[in-house]
């Protein structure tokens, strides 16, 4: 018997395959600067734009019920590394050695990646694209995602649980201070996030140079900061945009 197609319903997919469902829209367009875990900066909004074979509106009905999603994705960035069965967590120093997979390194056998996000609200594109909007995400601009599933309080909530070596780690964050104005052209709405992500100190733990100056892209500018014990201090905010 010859089986018909319903209204909405996918391409079938070849067995095994994974496909790239979606892109990420970010101000983080470098690895520099993106926050170590999702949810630390929680100002900070990003998009999920789908694919077109994917923004079938059906695909998206009763999103809005949920607060929180989980994001699959891929370490887009992590090239032509061999397996290693250690890794070395910029944030013991890197000189510490851990199992890898008692970190979340992208340094994997797999490049599969996890992150919890708050879901805000569905967007149209100009093109037709849907796309999901969400905050707190630690994804670089441009990185692909294979799954979107919603975050389960119920069952993906454990107040008891134990964090290793991180719960070691300082989590105390560095007060933000400026010693330049934003240029006229920054947006108003990247002002918090951008402070938030520097507060979180986006140096590699083995580096604490007092009077090195540090450069971070955030969306379209070139952040320049120094760190001194618990003080960040913007020296600069430039924008690139057209270099």
């Amino acid at each position: 018997m010859k089986k018909h197609k319903t209204k909405g319903e996918c391409k079938t997919l070849e067995k095994d395959e994974i496909k790239v469902i979606a892109k990420v829209s970010s101000p983080f367009s470098e690895k520099f600067g993106i926050p170590r875990q999702s949810g630390l900066a929680e100002n900070v909004e990003s998009k999920i734009v789908f694919e077109k074979e994917f923004s079938n509106p059906d695909a998206f009905r009763g999103i809005e019920g949920f607060s929180h999603l989980w994001i699959i994705w891929k370490f887009s960035e992590v090239k032509n590394h061999s397996f290693s069965p250690t890794v070395r967590p910029p944030k013991l120093g890197g000189n510490k050695r851990m199992g890898v997979f008692a970190t979340r390194s992208p340094f994997r056998p797999n490049n599969l990646a996890l992150s919890s996000v708050k879901f805000l609200r569905l967007e149209k594109e100009k093109d037709g694209r849907i796309a999901i909007v969400v905050s707190g995400a630690d994804l670089m601009n441009n990185t692909p995602v294979y799954d979107v599933k919603p975050y389960l309080p119920y069952a993906d909530s454990h107040p008891d649980a134990l964090g290793g070596f991180s719960d070691e780690v300082s989590k105390e964050k560095l007060r933000v201070v400026f010693e330049t104005e934003f240029p006229p052209s920054f947006p108003q709405r990247l002002k918090e996030g951008l402070v938030q992500s520097l507060s979180f100190d986006p140096r590699p733990g083995y580096q604490n140079e007092s009077e090195r100056i540090y450069y971070m892209m955030f969306s379209d500018y070139e952040i320049a900061f120094t760190v001194n014990e618990k003080t960040l201090t913007v020296k600069n905010v430039t924008e690139k945009t057209g270099e």
